[in-house]
């Protein structure tokens, strides 16, 4: 295999070279994204889109663009400076260094590693280091509140991800973003691995925070989250960044659970049909995550982390199970499918009863002062006979 940098003597050229090419990526992904999503979410809601600014409103997104780069930067007067100004940094790095090791074909990549797979999660799961910092560098109530729930969410929902992809490495046999999509040669692996790729989509979501795992830039909650006090460019990075991860995700399960650029027929077509599946195959699951942004209501904050905690961790961990068992006594690749597809039935199962299930009734109990106070059934005894106590006292 080739990489970009192999005709290049010169390695600080060579570098240099890279980190122009990753920078103008991600700029020009997150420039399209924010179109697509905007004509997207429009379609979904029965109305046109940006329309004014250039042919069908093509240049709506660099005119805001320019307006965020002329627009004033300010920081808050009590705000920690260093910390302020360097958690966009924080956050963007991460998935900077992520486009390093993720291949887009057969020959094109930056850097091919062996443990690609292994460095993609790795540098992913720094990002709520940059979260941490604005919610406590901003010196607001609500940033640091977004900025607390991002890192709770972030960190948790990290979990399942890396299982779910531990998963689908077992069964591939390495950890090598190459030989996973070479595996996949015949048949992808979302065959083999439904609940993984369920576990992923959900995970990526959340790890995404977009519709319906938005918790922690939730305005009606946090007012806008740890991005509260930031404007202008910097304000951009974290958008910047946001919809370079989108990309990035979607090419990760393109990758790993759709066969990337080998499946169907990709080493025997060549480049030009490799580089239609892998671009075919991103924008498919791009699309699904912004269809589930317009889609599902916002969760709450308890049940974000109920299901992950509760659900999600102990399927992924089922699913490395048996995935072991079939793997260790060789037995035929249809277990595979069988043990994966009951977890995924389960995993519906569970969220079928979770939306049937009735809201939990509240009792109403006599105030100390005048009115009354709702409680929960399981603790409306002891706020009674605490109240009581409190009155007789």
């Amino acid at each position: 295999m080739l990489s970009i940098t192999v005709d290049i003597n010169n390695a600080w050229l060579s570098a240099f070279l890279a980190l122009v090419v990753i920078v103008l990526l991600m700029t020009l992904t997150a420039l399209v994204l924010i179109y697509v999503e905007r004509k997207f979410s429009a379609r979904i809601q029965m109305r046109l889109g940006p329309m004014r600014v250039g042919p069908h409103g093509t240049l709506q997104t660099i005119a805001d663009a320019i307006k965020l780069l002329a627009k004033e930067d300010l920081r808050p007067r009590s705000a920690d400076r260093w910390v302020f100004e360097l958690a966009p940094f924080a956050i963007f790095v991460p998935a900077f260094l992520a486009f390093v090791a993720i291949p887009f074909t057969r020959d094109w990549a930056v850097s091919f590693l062996d443990l690609g797979l292994f460095y993609v999660i790795a540098v992913t799961g720094l990002s709520f280091v940059g979260f941490l910092m604005a919610g406590w560098g901003s010196d607001n109530k609500y940033a640091l509140l977004g900025g607390m729930r991002a890192a709770a969410q972030l960190i948790s929902y990290e979990v399942p991800l890396v299982l779910a992809l531990l998963a689908v490495s077992m069964v591939a046999g390495s950890l090598s973003l190459s030989d996973i999509v070479v595996f996949q040669g015949r048949v992808p692996l979302f065959v083999w691995q439904p609940l993984a790729l369920y576990i992923f989509i959900v995970a990526a979501l959340s790890e995404l925070e977009r519709q319906p795992f938005d918790i922690p830039t939730a305005e009606s909650e946090v007012v806008g989250g740890p991005f509260i006090e930031y404007s202008g460019i910097r304000w951009s990075m974290f958008m910047l960044t946001s919809y370079a991860n989108l990309f990035i995700y979607s090419l990760l399960g393109a990758l790993v659970f759709l066969g990337g650029w080998d499946w169907p027929l990709g080493r025997e077509i060549g480049l030009g049909w490799q580089l239609v599946l892998i671009f075919a195959k991103t924008s498919f699951l791009i699309l699904v995550f912004m269809w589930f942004r317009f889609t599902f209501p916002r969760l709450r904050i308890d049940q974000l982390m109920s299901y992950c905690w509760k659900v999600l961790i102990p399927l992924a961990f089922l699913q490395i199970f048996l995935n072991g068992l079939v793997l260790v006594y060789e037995w035929p690749d249809g277990i595979l499918l069988l043990t994966s597809g009951a977890g995924l039935l389960l995993a519906g199962y569970i969220v079928y009863r979770a939306v049937r299930a009735e809201p939990r009734r509240v009792r109403l109990v006599p105030a100390r002062g005048s009115g009354t106070v709702a409680v929960p059934p399981q603790t409306a005894g002891a706020e009674v006979g605490g109240a009581g106590t409190g009155g007789s006292g």
